[in-house]
């Protein structure tokens, strides 16, 4: 049995607050949360949902798909003078 890890990316939207999900491993997706715990839950459900849909679901009834969550926050502060 094979394993295939999917990269997904997830950049802070700070005018948002929210973290959006994008990936080139999967067609199409493209989801957002406010918590990194929720977006981690919807890409359980629309991961392998978009890779059916596009037709790359692995064919394997018993293959396992992973995906990669890379995460990315940048922010600014002020500093006391």
């Amino acid at each position: 049995m094979s394993i295939l890890t999917y990269r997904i990316d997830a950049e802070w939207d700070p005018e948002a607050s929210l973290w959006v999900a994008t990936s080139d491993d999967v067609p199409g997706l493209a989801t957002e949360a406010a918590i990194m715990e929720v977006l981690a839950e919807k890409l359980r459900t629309l991961i392998p949902a978009l890779l059916a849909a596009n037709a790359v679901l692995p064919t394997a009834p018993t293959e396992t798909i992973s995906y990669e969550l890379v995460s990315h926050r940048a922010e600014s502060v002020l500093v006391a003078s």
